[in-house]
């Protein structure tokens, strides 16, 4: 192998930790690499005193360890569970990393997004290049519809003249496929990778990723800034693989921005202790309130789902806003009852469409949504963040149940008023009981309110 393939080589390998076969090398390329220093090699999953450690996700609880057998060792082979959606990590075989020359793209790229910035969201801005000036974490704390994404224009455009790899990482697909166009639009000149399961670019390199936060388990050493979108979303917020993916994707001087509306009790803790620098966006770009959500009765509706049925309360006010014109996301508890709810609505001639997580065709069907190709949207809470459509009216049919948390109510309601000619959006939740998550959602929200009218005299 001479110097130029190595260089080739480099530009795929830099700052990932790969499996065998995702280095997409020979084996006698690998063993050349790593007999010249180019690459060293470590076992994919290490056996110690104390056990078995995948060296990808960072699991070491035997639970997530099982036998296969192997094509490569062709015996009955140890692999992790855990992240085997990312590739088979197994025992016999190793993960590469790149220790050769750094390879960095010189970017001069330049803002193509001209927008303006509200008051809160011009504070954030600042306050985010402080931050990455000064190299310290930060939380920007904005309520749905603020425009966080805006807020990090002018961040991303200073990390990038200054040299550094930045990354956007989101724990949903979803919202890395509404990221995309907003990015690629503000920096029209920039090469720009955008890696979730499934994706085409997956091993691409440029200085700006957009990712979903399992896709860092294949970076080592990677980031300069770190974005971490939507922070307090599933399941980003309860896997600690996940936090090890971060950790293990920064550089040692790298920082994380956060973006959050509802930012877990933790995070806060440590904001208030001085632990975490934060900065809050309590108003919406258009400078409207948030709309607040109405709590509606509705009796045992799954006895009536069983008979084909839906609350009579419900269809009223469905009807009352297709009339209008006005088109409707409603939100249930599981994908039984979206596909339940979307046969008796059609049974009701409506013009409805149901998307829920294992559904490979949700992407078109919220674009025809946008398109008005139907009227009604019932949708799991797949939908919860990262969806932008005017004139939407938000319900939720059993806000009672427990997927309904405090964080995924407030998310919810934040679908609708989002848009500046259409801020008024109607927000019910129907419920056969009243539970705290949904008093707390409604008091994060009227708060939120009232600390943007306070400082800005919002009206």
């Amino acid at each position: 192998m001479n110097m130029d393939k190595a260089m080739e080589l480099g530009r795929q390998l830099q700052s990932r930790q790969l499996l065998t076969v995702e280095t997409r090398c020979s084996q006698s390329d690998l063993e050349w690499l790593e007999e010249n220093g180019f690459v060293i090699r470590t076992p994919a999953i290490e056996r110690t005193a104390n056990g078995l450690t995948c060296g990808r996700c960072g699991v070491s609880h035997k639970r997530y360890f099982a036998f296969s057998p192997c094509d490569v060792c062709q015996k009955d082979c140890v692999y992790c569970r855990s992240c085997i959606m990312m590739g088979k990590s197994t025992e016999c075989g190793f993960l590469y990393e790149w220790t050769g020359p750094q390879m960095k793209e010189t970017c001069h790229t330049k803002l193509t997004w001209y927008g303006d910035l509200s008051k809160g969201q011009k504070r954030a801005s600042d306050k985010m290049i402080e931050a990455i000036k000064n190299k310290y974490d930060l939380l920007i704390w904005a309520v749905c519809g603020a425009g966080k994404t805006e807020v990090l224009f002018h961040g991303i455009e200073f990390a990038l003249h200054q040299g550094m790899n930045v990354c956007i990482a989101t724990p949903r697909t979803d919202v890395v496929l509404e990221l995309e166009p907003r990015l690629k639009k503000a920096f029209k000149e920039l090469n720009i990778a955008v890696l979730y399961g499934g994706s085409p670019q997956r091993f691409q390199i440029a200085p700006l990723v957009i990712a979903t936060t399992h896709q860092l388990l294949r970076y080592k050493n990677a980031f300069d800034l770190l974005i971490i979108d939507e922070v307090d979303a599933f399941p980003y917020s309860i896997d600690e693989r996940l936090h090890f993916a971060v950790i293990k994707a920064m550089r040692k001087k790298g920082m994380t921005v956060y973006l959050s509306a509802t930012p877990s009790k933790k995070m806060r803790k440590d904001v208030s202790r001085g632990q975490l620098e934060a900065t809050k966006i309590p108003q919406r770009f258009h400078q409207k309130p948030l709309p607040i959500p109405s709590f509606q009765w509705i009796g045992q509706w799954k006895k009536k789902l069983k008979k084909n049925r839906l609350p009579a309360k419900v269809l009223t006010w469905m009807q009352k806003h297709i009339t209008k014109k006005r088109r409707i996301l409603l939100f249930v508890p599981s994908i039984s009852i979206m596909k339940k709810v979307t046969k008796i609505l059609r049974e009701h001639r409506l013009n409805v469409e149901g998307v829920s997580a294992d559904d490979q065709d949700r992407k078109q069907k919220v674009q025809h949504f946008r398109d008005d190709a139907y009227d009604v949207l019932v949708t799991t809470t797949i939908l919860e963040r990262g969806v932008t459509i005017p004139n939407v009216q938000v319900g939720v049919l059993g806000a009672e149940s427990t997927i309904f948390t405090e964080s995924a109510l407030v998310q919810i309601s934040g679908r609708a008023g989002r848009h500046p000619d259409f801020f008024n959006g109607d927000v019910y939740f129907f419920h056969f009981g009243l539970t705290r998550s949904m008093k707390q959602a409604k008091k994060h929200i009227v708060k939120m309110n009232d600390s943007a009218e306070k400082e800005c005299g919002l009206n």
